[in-house]
């Protein structure tokens, strides 16, 4: 299978799902073929290793439940994953240009945000100008988290997670990390809420 992220014909999410439900890792190549797809298929794993209880509950407790969500996710990230904005990375070289691409960082976020236990990201947006160094730049992310999670403290942990994942990994003047929780979905195996 030929897949091509730039030819809007493809449907890059869907392709990489069929993978993710077989349990089968695309070939090297696919995978390789563009740092865009790997974005989504990690994140489409993250997304779909978490939310698997999640659906399993939905399916054996609802007849007709609602998916919109699982669409909306799925459709954050295959626009996440595109490469965006160049974001220059410094060098002691005059003669080296490095840049970052917005979607690397998107997906650092996703990464990070999703590595929160009892959460997982709905969609991330960074805004400012990240294409000046040293300009301001606040990320604005909304999640889900699982029924007895604390939001207040569940928001902090996020928030702390993408930031140290961000000053890590790139030079962005991070002023802001703003959390909208936007769903909570039971656990098909409820652990005790966090204290």
């Amino acid at each position: 299978m030929t897949l091509s992220p730039d030819d809007p014909n493809e449907d890059l999410i869907a392709s990489l799902s069929d993978y993710v439900d077989r349990g089968e890792t695309p070939p090297a190549e696919l995978l390789n073929s563009a740092p865009e797809v790997r974005i989504a298929y990690d994140a489409l794993t993250r997304f779909r290793t978490l939310a698997q209880d999640i659906l399993e509950a939905d399916v054996t407790a609802e007849p007709a439940r609602d998916d919109s969500w699982v669409t909306g996710i799925l459709s954050n990230i295959h626009r996440e994953a595109r490469a965006g904005r160049s974001i220059p990375v410094a060098h002691p070289s005059p003669k080296a240009t490095l840049s970052l691409t917005e979607g690397a960082v998107r997906g650092l976020v996703r990464s990070a945000g999703d590595g929160v236990a009892g959460t997982f990201i709905g969609s991330c947006r960074l805004e400012g100008d990240v294409t000046t160094p040293g300009s301001p730049v606040t990320v604005n992310v909304t999640a889900s988290v699982f029924w007895g999670e604390r939001i207040p403290q569940t928001a902090q942990r996020l928030r702390d997670a993408i930031t140290t994942s961000l000053l890590h990994h790139t030079e962005l003047n991070i002023v802001a990390v703003n959390v909208t929780v936007t769903d909570v979905h039971l656990r098909r195996n409820p652990e005790p809420p966090a204290e």
